[in-house]
C-alpha cells in the first residue's frame, strides 16, 4: 500500500556515509521513485533522504520504494536529470541528533557538478580525478573534505581545475562511484566550514587575525 500525504520540507544534515545503493524505479513529472531496503526502515512522510548527495523530501513510500519530488532547478544543477530506470543511486538518511559522525557535515545542497577526467590504480585503491568548476575549486584543499555524489571523501591532490580522490575497497563496494566512467558527471558539495571561513574573511577588512580567532573562541587568552 502506498502511503502519501502533504509534507513540509525540513532542514537536514548528512554525514556523507552512504547507507545503501538504491535503484531508480521511475522518473518523470518532477518525481523520482527509488527502490530501497535499509533506508526505508522507520521512514516517515517528510523524511529527508540524500539521493546522490541531493537532499530530497519523501512524499510517499511503500514496503519497497519511496518517492520524492525534484524541482526543475535541481534537475538542471545536478546529475539527477540524467537518471533512468535501473540506474543505481547513493542513499543516506538524515543524521539523527546525537548520531555518529562518520564522515563530515553534508547539507545535501549541491554546489555544482564535476566531470570524471581520469581513473587509475594505485595498489588496491582507485584514484579518480574530477574536473571541477572554479566555484567549487576555491574550497578544495589537500586533505580537506569533499562530497562526491553524496560520498564523504578526502582530497588527495589538486591543481587549478581538478582534484583527486582515492576509493578503497569498501567504499567502492558500497557506493556507485566505481561504476562510473570517464566523462560521467558527479554532484559536488564543498565543505561547509570552508564556506564559513570565506564568509568571515570577506566581512572583515583585516581577514582572519589573532584578534578574530580570540573573539570566536579559537585561541585562548594567556
Amino acid at each position: 500500500m502506498l502511503i502519501s500525504s502533504i509534507v513540509v520540507k525540513r532542514a537536514a544534515l548528512f554525514t556523507g556515509i552512504v547507507q545503501e545503493v538504491g535503484e531508480v524505479a521511475s522518473t518523470g513529472a518532477g518525481r523520482l521513485v527509488v527502490r530501497a531496503g535499509d533506508v526505508l526502515r522507520g521512514i516517515t512522510l517528510g523524511a529527508s533522504v540524500a539521493v546522490n548527495g541531493v537532499c530530497l523530501t519523501v512524499i510517499s513510500f511503500d514496503r519497497a520504494s519511496f518517492s520524492v519530488e525534484v524541482m526543475a532547478e535541481t534537475l538542471r544543477r545536478t546529475n539527477l536529470g540524467r537518471l533512468r530506470p535501473g540506474d543505481a543511486v547513493n542513499l543516506e538518511r538524515a543524521m539523527a541528533l546525537g548520531g555518529e559522525m562518520g564522515g563530515h557535515l553534508v547539507q545535501g545542497h549541491i554546489d555544482d557538478t564535476g566531470r570524471i577526467a581520469s581513473i587509475s590504480r594505485e595498489g588496491e585503491a582507485r584514484l579518480i580525478r574530477i574536473e571541477s568548476p572554479p566555484e567549487v575549486m576555491r574550497y578544495i584543499v589537500i586533505k580537506g573534505f569533499i562530497a562526491v555524489d553524496g560520498i564523504s571523501l578526502t582530497v588527495v591532490t589538486r591543481d587549478a581545475a581538478s582534484f583527486t580522490v582515492s576509493i578503497v575497497g569498501f567504499t567502492g563496494e558500497h557506493t556507485t562511484l566505481v561504476r562510473k566512467g570517464v566523462g560521467d558527471p558527479v554532484n559536488l558539495e564543498a565543505d561547509i566550514i570552508a564556506k564559513y571561513v570565506e564568509q568571515f574573511s570577506q566581512t572583515r577588512s583585516g581577514g582572519i587575525s589573532p584578534d578574530f580567532l580570540r573573539e570566536h573562541g579559537f585561541v585562548a587568552e594567556v
